[in-house]
Formats: structure tokens, sequence, C-alpha cells
């Protein structure tokens, strides 16, 4: 019993830090979002802003893009991913390719990220230049415009380039540590390395897939630097839409973005619950 105890005491000083700022703030921002918010002088309970905001078409619009640049980065960074995960394991220099693909996407801050896409993808960036330079384009403005458009290319790809290393390494950690037997006597059965990868490698490896795209999914729905640096004018994300109604000098606009920070607290919530759920299926399936 001291065993399973100790560890939670010697985190108590810690967590109660870190609870109890989370939880103060989400007392505090659900309260405003029910209209609590003596300050301005609204003091009545009501979920009239949880109606205006669910019923507003800019509201739905901001959460169909979110939801699309989040699904269609974390789909196309999950395939990417484990396609680079399964051909590190296949190269001969392992460790050297390793090092370069954890190194320098992952280490690099998303904001820098951002302004790395700019350089190199907008129409007086890099790669429009050497196009221009090389005579592919006529003008640089033939290039097309990856940034600030409605479909998120810019968003999407800028995501891609931090979350394509990230499921490669987590990937990889699984690969590397399944037993080579197995896929030899996969071979030595017949089968050719696609099948081994298909039928003997990807159920092994498919935990960390799941895992790994709830993480990346929970992590560009709720991310805010990116989408505000290269999204469009409209629509707009749901972090960047709560960012815009929070700094409205009118304070009346406060319950509207409470209730936004509250749907992706729900948001984040569920796939913390996924996250379980997943994990307890695969270790039954596994049992």
């Amino acid at each position: 019993m001291d065993r399973k105890i100790k560890p939670y005491i010697l985190l108590l000083p810690a967590m109660t830090v870190i609870i109890g700022i989370f939880a103060s703030g989400l007392v505090m921002g659900f309260a405003q979002s029910v209209g609590y918010f003596p300050v301005i002088g609204l003091k009545e309970v009501t979920f009239k802003y949880y109606k205006e905001i669910l019923l507003d078409k800019g509201f739905l619009s901001s959460l169909k893009f979110s939801l699309y640049t989040s699904f269609v980065s974390s789909v196309c960074a999950i395939v990417a991913g484990v396609l680079l995960a399964y051909s590190i394991l296949q190269s001969k220099h392992k460790k050297s390719i390793e090092e370069i693909v954890y190194k320098l996407p992952i280490i690099v801050p998303h904001a820098v990220a951002a302004l790395l896409v700019y350089n190199i993808l907008s129409q007086s960036g890099i790669l429009p230049r050497i196009l221009y330079f090389l005579g592919f384009i006529s003008e640089q403005s033939q290039f097309p415009a990856l940034l600030f458009d409605k479909n998120g290319m810019g968003i999407i790809l800028s995501y891609l380039w931090k979350e394509i290393p990230f499921v490669a390494m987590v990937v990889y950690t699984v690969l590397s540590n399944i037993n080579n037997k197995l896929s030899e006597v996969a071979l030595n059965l017949g089968a050719n390395k696609r099948q081994v990868f298909w039928y003997v490698l990807l159920p092994l490896i498919m935990p960390s897939i799941a895992s790994s795209f709830i993480i990346i999914f929970a992590f560009s729905f709720g991310a805010f630097e990116i989408p505000y640096l290269l999204g469009p004018t409209s629509p707009k994300t749901l972090p960047v839409k709560a960012y815009i109604e929070y700094i409205n000098s009118d304070l009346s606009h406060r319950p509207y973005t409470m209730v936004i920070n509250m749907i992706l607290t729900f948001v984040s919530v569920v796939l913390i619950w996924l996250y379980q759920k997943t994990f307890k299926m695969f270790s039954r399936y596994r049992g």
C-alpha cells in the first residue's frame, strides 16, 4: 500500500499547483460562459450564449474548418509517418537518418515552423523564386497561393512538417522493438515484404498509430499559432476565433469567448477518453 501511495504523495505539491490553476481557470471560464461576469454587471446564469454560438453560422464554419484542417493533416501525417518509420527501419543508415528526422523538425517551435513555411511557400518565397529562376514559371505570382487560402493548405503543410517526424519516431520505436523472427517466419512461409508489413507489422503498431493520431489531432484542433499566422481571413479556426472575441474592447463579448473555450475543452476531454479507450481495446485484443 505504501508503494502505491508514495508516488502520489511525492507528486502532490506540484499537482496541487497545476490542478489548482487549471481547475480555477476552468471554473471561471464556465461561469463566464453561462453569463456570470459581475465585473460588467452580468449576474444572471443563462445558457443563451451557448445557444447563440451553436446556432451561429460563423461558429459552425470555424468548427468545420478546424475539424477539416486537423483531420486532413493528422491522416496525412499518420500515413507519411508510418511509411517513413518503415523506411528508416529498412535503411542501413538508421542512426543518421533518425537523428536528422527527429532533431530538425520536432525541436523547432510551431511559430518558427509557420515562418519557415511562409518564407518557402509564399508567392514571394524561396520555392517560387527557384522555379522562376529555372524557367518553370514566368512570374512568381503564377505560383499557387498555398498560404492564407480557404483550403487551409498553409496550415496543413505546417502541421505536416511537425507531425510526420513525431509519428515516425513513435512508430519507429515500436517497430525497432518487434522481434525480427516474426517477419522471418512470414517470409519463409512465402509472404513478400508488402504482405509482411500489412499482415504482421501493421497490426502490431496499430496501438501506437491510434494514439499518435489522437495526440496530433487534439493538438492541431486546439493550436493557435499556425492558424493565426497562416490561416485565411475567413473562416478562422476556433482558437483564433476565441482569441478575436477575447480581445474585443466590448467586454460583453467575453461570454462568447468562454463558450468557445468550453467547447474546445469538451473536445479535448472526449479525445482523452478516446485515447484511454483505444489503449484498453488494444490491450484486450492482445490479451
